[in-house]
């Protein structure tokens, strides 16, 4: 059998998701540590493992649903290329491989994997199929991420760091049951596919994705302007607040793709959709910029406006 299949089936583009590991490093200012990055690069690498796992699981699980979708059908699985024992086989080299890498990271990082394996198992088989906490466990398993990455450089999760991950990753999960409902069409097709999609109503996503929005939003901007942030960054003034437009537009972005199903999901937008990318990328550049030096950058705009 050639390899292509099981590279597919693997889903390397959605490695993407597992950057979040990396995200605890720069916001504790680790980043100056070349063991702070190899221990988080390592961490990062086990969860793509990981979640790779999950996925064959999932199309293992999901192959009759999976031919009735117009993009799915054309899977490895649902489509006949890898057969069953050999995608099992596939799944368990995974979950092994990344298991043996979080190991060598430390007992912690191991662990959180192991509970967001047993989790998104769960979800595989029985949580997908519940309203509204479907959408809850794909937050949760980016949250499980972040800690992670906190676990492998040995800093402390901030409630900041899980509160932000659990509503931004909670109001794209909605989003992409949106992209869902709007790519199947029909209500009854969508709810072949994925039982939940029957009680989603584009109406019901539409709040649900308002909501999750808002709060998303209001919890990075009271982030943003909290004390403890102003002074880990030492800005003397919560600079991170001027960021808030490209975070907004990319919130909104995202929001309006998903709605009309322009992108069959979530990654598929962050990897091809080139505004979406270019607010992220102003966003990372400028609250790189602030929490290094926001300092300068603080006496910087004082000089300018004449104030001592």
């Amino acid at each position: 059998m050639k390899i292509s299949p099981l590279i597919q089936l693997a889903r390397v583009p959605h490695w993407i998701k597992n950057l979040i590991v990396l995200f605890p490093m720069f916001f504790a200012l680790e980043f100056h540590r070349p063991q702070a990055w190899a221990m988080a690069l390592l961490a990062m690498a086990a969860f793509c493992l990981g979640s790779s796992a999950i996925y064959v699981v999932n199309d293992i699980h999901d192959r009759e649903r999976d031919r009735c979708h117009p993009r799915k059908k054309d899977r490895p699985i649902a489509s006949g290329r890898v057969r069953l024992p050999v995608a099992w086989a596939w799944a368990g080299a995974l979950a092994l491989a990344g298991l043996a890498l979080a190991t060598a990271v430390n007992w912690a990082v191991l662990v959180i994997l192991a509970a967001y394996l047993v989790m998104q198992a769960g979800y595989t088989f029985l949580l997908k199929h519940k309203m509204l906490v479907d959408v809850i466990c794909i937050a949760l398993g980016f949250v499980f991420r972040a800690v992670a990455g906190a676990a492998a450089i040995h800093v402390w999760a901030s409630s900041w760091l899980i509160i932000c991950t659990f509503t931004i990753c909670l109001f794209m999960g909605f989003c992409k049951r949106r992209s869902e409902v709007a790519t199947l069409g029909d209500q009854t097709e969508a709810g072949r596919h994925r039982a939940t999609l029957s009680g989603y109503t584009p109406e019901l996503l539409t709040h649900l994705i308002t909501l999750s929005a808002a709060v998303a939003i209001l919890a990075y901007l009271l982030y943003a302007t909290h004390p403890d942030t102003v002074a880990r960054f030492h800005t003397q003034a919560p600079l991170l607040v001027y960021t808030l437009p490209a975070i907004v537009y990319a919130v909104c972005r995202f929001a309006m793709l998903s709605m009309v199903g322009k992108y069959a999901d979530p990654t598929e937008l962050i990897l091809h959709d080139w505004p979406f990318q270019v607010a992220i990328a102003a966003w990372a550049v400028a609250t790189f910029a602030l929490i290094t030096y926001g300092h300068h950058i603080h006496d910087v705009i004082l000089h300018m406006l004449g104030v001592k």
